[in-house]
């Protein structure tokens, strides 16, 4: 009988190597033609750059070190002092220190100019393909940017170091460090998205009001990265009966620790390299912002730019779980052939390549209107103000039914693209399950599926014109598509109805918002046939608006040139 040495009783075939060692910017044909359009092309050497530097051996294990030691909080020194401080293993401060040298932090705010919005989301598109969790603190940084600068007194004192490149992870206070970021601090156990029912009392120091110092008692049930130089937060004062908008630093000006007390780290499904947390507020020092009583307003200008995030934070799994399935196809065989050889494979794969594309044009296009809808100048004519109210549109309407759509899709299309890797793909060891367990946050975060489509609703009472403008400019360019015509038709016939039944509708609504954004974008820059197969199998009769599984395009589509197209072999 012929005997085996340990570990040799089989030769391992039909394994697919690790995915390494790419580009994700040159080989994603749907980004860089949107960086083009939108004028950033001047980005295009730095993303090239940093497409090629995310996909190394050595910056992959960052992201798996990251995540495998989560982050630990020691609430006291070995003297008994009270800290709360937080330890991250190294690969989260080189993520960290990555994504600032990159300028993701605050790129449009930082360096101004024509495309840098797009230039900046593309660029956060790559890195979350990666790692998400390092993208958590950085969102809310970048987010926090346009609010501090209504304070120019206070910001003033953040401007450099918000803006700078380097990453800085000592806990000093703000003026002894090179760089800061900002977390922000919103529910309240009793009330979760419904910020209205917060109870944490804020009290003036001295006279109070706009720029005024108070102290903070009560506390927060999700407290984004603890760590973090300062918070945006929202408390009661005694003067006013709506909530009111707090910037409250980790230390106060006298150089000793806030009285911000860490009760403990949330154990989290996914997002895990990130600290999330529950605080207490022991009068805690804090500096308004914004008037007093007008605090959602305030924090509600940051959690635009973080819905934004969220979107592309989901589009980017998408994106990273499909390349992996497709390289998984191209190299694992069963019954004979390799996966991607198989019809029914192939009808997957392009159905997850459709929505994948349909994602990337969708936030790509929201970083536009963010950057037009900002700088846009008064109406001079009706044709410049149709064309600025359809850019605020697609901002105030289109971001949170994205949210809600794109984030929602990613659960089960993550879940998809595991399915293709089988059992390897529901294990740790590989970058699947991460992919999966990360999926649900950004439906979660910064309101969850029924908020963003009662804020559509809301949107769109509140700014008829603006909805009418851009439902213009889709007639327009639904003109030869007659299924998208009937979708459009459709979707004003819902808006059109009783009220009651709106509410109730909302996620319906949301949704043909989104699909109907995502096929007119297509139709304008995607070959015909991605465009024709999206809206036939979206949009037309009989395609199953809700309730579909990926898999199911029609066989007589070319499912082969529309996975080529998404991730070139």
């Amino acid at each position: 009988m012929q005997r085996h040495s340990f570990g040799q009783t089989h030769e391992v075939t039909n394994q697919v190597p690790p995915l390494a060692d790419y580009n994700l910017f040159s080989t994603d044909v749907a980004l860089a033609n949107a960086l083009e359009r939108d004028g950033a092309a001047w980005h295009r050497d730095a993303l090239l750059r940093h497409g090629a530097a995310l996909t190394t051996p050595d910056t992959l294990a960052l992201a798996e070190l990251a995540n495998r030691h989560t982050p630990e909080l020691v609430t006291h020194s070995p003297r008994g002092e009270r800290i709360d401080a937080l330890e991250f293993h190294p690969a989260w401060h080189e993520l960290l220190a990555l994504l600032r040298r990159e300028g993701l932090h605050a790129l449009p705010f930082s360096g101004p100019q024509p495309g840098a919005m797009a230039a900046r989301c593309a660029g956060y598109f790559l890195h979350a393909q990666i790692e998400s969790g390092s993208l958590c603190p950085l969102t809310m940084t970048f987010a926090s940017i346009p609010v501090l600068q209504r304070e120019p007194q206070l910001f003033d004192t953040l401007r450099d170091k918000l803006y700078a490149r380097e990453h800085d992870p000592r806990d000093l206070p703000l003026a002894q460090k090179h760089s800061a970021m900002i977390g922000m601090g919103m529910t309240e156990k009793q009330g979760g998205s419904d910020v209205r029912s917060n109870q944490t009392q804020a009290r003036a120091i001295a006279a109070g009001g706009r720029g005024g110092a108070y102290e903070l008692i009560g506390h927060k049930w999700f407290f984004s990265a603890p760590q973090c130089d300062a918070h945006l937060v929202l408390a009661r004062t005694h003067d006013h009966v709506g909530l009111s908008c707090f910037f409250v630093p980790r230390f106060t000006p006298d150089g000793s620790k806030n009285a911000v007390q860490i009760q403990r780290l949330k154990d989290k499904l996914g997002n895990r390299s990130n600290a999330s947390s529950e605080v207490e507020f022991l009068d805690a020092f804090g500096i308004m912002i914004g008037d007093e009583g007008r605090g959602v307003p305030t924090i509600i200008e940051m959690a635009n730019y973080t819905r934004l995030d969220c979107v592309i934070g989901s589009a980017a799994l998408m994106r990273a779980a499909l390349v992996q399935a497709i390289h998984h196809a191209r190299h694992r065989s069963a019954f004979g052939r390799h996966l991607a050889d198989q019809p029914l494979m192939r009808n997957v794969l392009a159905d997850l390549a459709l929505e994948s594309e349909a994602a990337t044009v969708l936030f790509m296009r929201l970083a536009r209107a963010f950057e037009q809808s900002a700088e846009a100048a008064p109406a001079s004519s009706a044709a410049s103000s149709t064309a600025t109210l359809a850019e605020r549109a697609w901002r105030r309407i289109v971001t949170p039914a994205a949210k809600y759509w794109v984030c929602k899709r990613t659960l089960e299309f993550t879940g998809e693209a595991m399915e293709v890797w089988g059992g390897n793909g529901y294990v740790e060891t590989g970058p699947m399950a991460r992919f999966y367990r990360e999926a649900p946050v950004n439906s979660i975060w910064e309101g969850s599926g029924n908020v963003m489509c009662l804020d559509v609703l809301r949107a769109m009472e509140r700014e008829p014109e603006a909805a009418q403008a851009l439902f213009a400019q889709w007639q327009a360019d639904a003109a030869a598509h007659p299924a998208l015509g009937a979708a459009l038709g459709k979707l004003a016939a819902t808006l059109n109805g009783p009220a009651e039944h709106r509410e109730a509708s909302a996620r319906r609504i949301a949704q043909q918002i989104v699909l109907i954004a995502q096929a007119t974008l297509l139709v304008a820059h995607a070959p015909a046939a991605v465009a024709e197969a999206f809206i036939a199998t979206r949009l037309a009769d009989g395609c199953g608006e809700s309730g579909r599984v990926y898999g199911t395009l029609p066989a007589t589509l070319d499912h082969a040139a529309i996975i080529e197209r998404a991730f070139p072999a």
